[in-house]
């Protein structure tokens, strides 16, 4: 907890005011058992009228002043305690997005949004509850014990023997329900993955007729949590009647002690009710605080869990970024064509490749085998390299080590020249653009979906973007062309408009590698080829990676990469894999 109590720093004025104003309406509460003996000894015993009236008013402006200062307390502690979880939240996105791939694998979806929500929202809950009461109540307790000896010395012993029976009970149930909440929010975990999973799924599981069996699934597991958080409830549940029976046990004595005390002409009668007071505002500021470490208990549990992602760092180093003179800035500062001409034309010179793997391997995390073995290409500037294979024999493991997803465990990937381990994140992913298999659109419209690809596009340059990717006839039918509307993960769009639009969003970008993962599964054959096409007559020299399953799809291609388990099987071109690779003959004819 004390790691993230640095997003508290710029409300340090928040932080003192609110303990600060709730200390001033605790020692106003600790002065009306005191004007209450005053009323007692002196009004009613005297029939003193208006005394009791004066006194009367004492109490009400001590009641208006208490809750001004309580008031004002709630307003500083919540401000810090929003503020805190708001710079909270978006230092945890932060931290998350500078995560790799294998981090993100590590952690998992539903992980890192439990404890993006749920558990931060407790953190701010226990920042809250703590400014405004985790020195209140210690304050009142010592306080009216201290008010207590000034009554009488004899009947505050009992105060001295209560508050540390008190405080065993409270501390010892804490450190048995901390544990037990860690557990809590672990089940919320596989709760929050288990619903996740069923509603991305939810098509298959009815396709599968598998909903019965997921919902005895989620019962069971859900059962599980219930049964969890019933047991640390019971624990926590003690808290309050064990402190009611050890205050009212005081009380008796307390009050056995006082009449004893009047007897003998020790102290008044006014004086034995303040004591009664003092205990039972020691009982009721227990009894919150108790119910405050039980807060600060949980929110304890769920801090040492966000702690846990900060510090998770990323396996990945990124040099800083450093970025190369492109084309396309000469272009932008006036150097003509020609010399741009010249500048490729050195670079094919000096035998510069747009790609390169060196006898790369790569193995994930927790892995026992590697999942691609001694993978050594080269690859021109302006090529189309085709991957194919069978399901798990690592194409896109393949294309993801190309913008650096995931680090290559032995050997090297190399792009004009430089290995992408010299590159600066954004310089290195400038170069690229990749569709990925699972199509990913944002709620907005069409055109801000492709300004993800470049914020700078022009219309001219999105709408020749939907061109190539065969998009450009179903947006101009929507309501609105580029301004229509797309629902959250496109889901008003089907596969195949989905994937064009993806496609066109890589394209906008106009990188200098293109990767096209599998993203044309869901277009039949004639718009596939329509596709490719036009990839082909793109005006900038882009090298194209095309994953497919399709030999259709990649048999025009300048070089075509057959993997199987891994490893590559076959390299050529369609016609010479046809004749001396099993695999892409036996892929090929299976789809003939």
């Amino acid at each position: 907890m004390k790691k993230l109590l640095i997003y508290l720093k710029d409300y340090k004025k928040e932080t003192v005011f609110a303990p600060l104003f709730k200390m001033l309406e605790a020692g106003f509460e600790l002065f009306v058992p005191l004007v209450m003996a005053a009323i007692i000894d002196n009004g009613i015993a005297n029939a003193d009228m208006p005394y009791v009236l004066k006194m009367g008013l004492v109490l009400v402006a001590l009641g208006i002043i208490g809750l001004i200062c309580s008031i004002t307390a709630q307003f500083f502690a919540a401000k810090a305690a929003v503020g805190f979880s708001t710079q909270l939240k978006h230092a945890l996105f932060e931290h998350i997005q500078s995560l790799s791939f294998t981090e993100m694998d590590e952690i998992g979806t539903s992980t890192m949004i439990t404890r993006m929500t749920s558990d931060t929202n407790q953190v701010q809950n226990g920042v809250n509850m703590v400014l405004r009461l985790f020195l209140r109540s210690p304050f009142i307790v010592f306080g009216a014990m201290i008010m207590a000896f000034t009554i009488d010395v004899k009947a505050a012993l009992i105060f001295v023997v209560t508050i540390p029976v008190l405080s065993i009970v409270v501390f010892g149930i804490m450190m048995i329900t901390m544990p037990l909440y860690k557990k809590v929010q672990a089940g919320l975990d596989k709760i929050l993955g288990k619903t996740r999973e069923n509603l991305t799924g939810v098509r298959v599981i009815r396709a599968f007729h598998k909903e019965e069996q997921e919902i005895e699934e989620f019962e069971e597991d859900n059962r599980t949590l219930t049964h969890m958080q019933l047991f640390v409830g019971k624990i926590a549940a003690l808290t309050n009647p064990v402190t009611y029976i050890i205050v009212n046990v005081a009380t008796i004595a307390l009050i056995y002690t006082g009449a004893v005390r009047v007897d003998n002409g020790a102290i008044t009668q006014g004086e034995v009710v303040a004591l009664v007071n003092y205990m039972s505002q020691i009982l009721v500021e227990l009894v919150k605080l108790a119910n405050l470490i039980i807060t600060i208990t949980k929110a304890l549990a769920c801090a040492n869990r966000i702690e846990s992602v900060f510090a998770m760092q990323s396996g990945m180093e990124w040099a800083a970024d450093g970025r190369l003179v492109t084309a396309e800035d000469k272009r932008t500062k006036g150097i003509e064509a020609e010399d741009i001409a010249k500048e490729h034309a050195k670079d094919e010179n000096t035998g510069i490749y747009a790609v390169e793997f060196n006898h790369v391997s790569l193995t994930y995390k927790g892995a026992g085998d590697e999942s691609l073995t001694d993978i050594d290409f080269k690859v021109k500037k302006g090529e189309t390299i085709g991957i194919i294979g069978g399901t798990g024999s690592g194409k896109s493991s393949l294309v993801h080590l190309i913008p650096r997803f995931y680090d290559a465990t032995k050997g090297s990937v190399k792009i004009n020249g430089r290995d992408v381990k010299e590159y600066g994140m954004e310089e290195l992913r400038e170069k690229i653009g990749i569709v990925l298999q699972k199509a990913v659109l944002f709620q907005g419209t069409i055109r801000e979906n492709l300004k993800w690809g470049n914020d700078s596009a022009t219309e001219e340059e999105m709408n020749r973007a939907l061109e190539i990717s065969q998009a450009k006839e179903f947006v101009d039918s929507k309501p609105g062309g580029l301004d229509a509307q797309i629902s959250q993960g496109g889901k008003n769009l089907s596969g195949g408009q989905r994937q064009r639009l993806t496609i066109a969003r890589a394209v906008v970008r106009q990188p200098e590698i293109l990767i096209l993962d599998d993203s044309a599964s869901a277009l039949d054959y004639a718009t596939d080829a329509k596709l490719r096409k036009a990839i082909r007559e793109m005006e900038k020299d882009t090298t194209v990676f095309i994953v497919s399953q399709r030999t259709s799809s990649i048999q025009h291609a300048d070089q075509i990469i057959v993997l199987e388990d891994g490893c590559v099987v076959g390299m050529g071109t369609h016609e010479n894999l046809l004749e001396r690779c099993e695999v892409y003959k036996e892929i090929h004819y299976s789809q003939s």
